[in-house]
């Protein structure tokens, strides 16, 4: 697979809990530099990293990150403060305790909100897979493709587990067509890359392919 096309479906990461403005300045920069789908930072850092780089990258920050409890008006609060500050995507995570307790109606109302918030703004919804049945993965992917939102998301990274090849297989063949899919959390070679994108994925939220590139651009290999 030609590496532009992995590049463009990067969603560049950087969301610790430490980070700072000259590691988020250089996410940005090296988002610049390889044309990158997005960066995804803290929601702090979006003003801030907005007016750094102008037009020239999209911004994408998370909401109820990461553990998705919060209730639905702060989840609303935060997404509509975000595109004030400059932010392109938002990433939000649901109530995964909704969920569990079967309150489906609550977590499509709450996507619903979130996107009707944001306008045309891009939203994406993160699920945790490693938290979930396959049963109740296959219902979040109906769920979220009749939201409204963008993608169907993974993973936080911030949890037991990343992105698999078999939740991404699992999200194609259960999602509606104009729903795509982010795989994140544990992308860590150009290999995985391809594969997930093979598999169906159109976004990937990573922190290390940017990292291989730079190392082979500096030819210490990969």
């Amino acid at each position: 697979m030609d590496i532009n096309k992995i590049l463009s479906s990067v969603d560049h990461t950087l969301l610790s809990q430490t980070a700072t403005w000259a590691e988020i300045k250089g996410i940005c920069d090296d988002g610049i530099k390889y044309s990158v789908a997005s960066v995804c930072i803290p929601p702090a850092f979006v003003k801030q990293a907005k007016d750094y780089v102008g037009e020239g990258l999209k911004i994408c920050t998370v909401i109820g990150f990461p553990n998705g409890y919060n209730t639905t008006a702060v989840k609303v609060a935060e997404a509509v403060d975000a595109v004030k500050n400059g932010a392109d995507e938002i990433d939000m995570v649901i109530n995964i305790g909704a969920l569990k307790d079967k309150k489906y109606d609550y977590i499509l109302n709450e996507i619903r909100e979130i996107k009707s918030a944001i306008g045309d703004k891009i939203l994406k919804v993160i699920i945790e897979t490693c938290l979930l049945s396959e049963e109740e993965k296959i219902k979040m992917c109906h769920i979220v493709s009749a939201s409204g939102a963008d993608f169907i998301k993974t993973s936080t990274g911030f949890s037991s587990g990343g992105a698999t090849r078999e939740d991404i297989a699992l999200f194609a063949a259960h999602k509606a067509p104009h729903l795509k899919i982010k795989a994140a959390g544990g992308i860590s070679s150009l290999s995985d890359a391809e594969e997930f994108l093979s598999l169906g994925a159109e976004r990937l939220g990573t922190s290390r392919i940017i990292k291989i590139i730079k190392n082979t651009d500096s030819g210490m290999g990969y």
